[in-house]
C-alpha cells in the first residue's frame, strides 16, 4: 500500500497487532484523540496516565518535580531528562516495568522487597513493595520472594506527564 502512496484504517484493541502493523497510532479515550504518534513514541512517551495505561503494562506514580531533570518518586530523589514542568510540582510519573531495575539492598535509589514472583518464560515478573507503592518489574534477572532490594530507573526511563486537576481533565485530556 505504501508504494501506491495508500494508507490503511485498522481499528482494533488488540495492541500488539497495532504496535507491529502500525506507522502511527491514534490513542482515543471516550471519542477524544488522546495521542498522535509512532509505535515508539506512544508506548516510550505517553501523553497520559490513560495512554501508558491502555498501550501496556506501566507504574504511574504520584510524584513531585523538584526541578528540571529531578523528581521526587516516593520520598526518593531520581534523576530524569524533562525540562519546563515548574519547581516543586505534582505530576505523575509512568516507568514501565521493563524499565525497574533491580540492584542488591542498598545500591539504588529506593528500597523494597519481592513479594510476588512468575516466571514468564522470556523474563522473570514480580511485584516490589517500594515507597508504600507495589512496583511492577520485568527482568531477566530472578529475586526470589522475599528478598530485599533497591530499584534503579534511568533517567531515559522516568517519563513526566503533567497531573490531571480533575478527573474530567483526565478523561478528555
Amino acid at each position: 500500500f505504501a508504494k501506491q502512496g495508500l494508507g490503511v484504517i485498522l481499528i482494533s484493541s488488540e495492541l500488539p497487532e497495532v504496535m507491529g502493523l502500525s506507522d502511527r497510532i491514534i490513542v482515543m479515550n471516550q471519542g477524544l484523540i488522546q495521542q498522535i504518534g509512532t509505535p515508539e513514541k506512544i508506548y516510550n512517551e505517553p501523553e497520559n496516565a490513560f495512554v501508558a495505561d491502555f498501550i501496556g503494562d506501566s507504574n504511574i506514580i504520584g510524584a513531585t518535580f523538584i526541578q528540571d531533570e529531578l523528581v521526587e518518586i516516593l520520598g526518593s530523589r531520581f534523576a530524569c531528562v524533562d525540562k519546563g514542568f515548574g519547581r516543586n510540582k505534582p505530576v505523575d510519573v509512568v516507568i514501565r516495568p521493563e524499565d525497574v531495575d533491580l540492584l542488591p539492598e542498598g545500591q539504588g535509589s529506593l528500597e523494597g522487597v519481592v513479594t510476588h514472583m512468575i516466571f514468564k518464560g522470556v523474563h522473570y515478573e514480580m511485584e516490589v513493595m517500594a515507597g508504600g507503592f507495589e512496583w511492577l518489574v520485568h527482568s531477566t534477572d530472578m529475586f526470589p520472594i522475599g528478598t530485599k532490594v533497591s530499584i534503579h530507573v534511568d533517567p531515559f526511563d522516568i517519563q513526566i506527564m503533567n497531573k490531571p486537576e480533575s478527573e474530567d481533565e483526565e478523561a478528555i485530556g
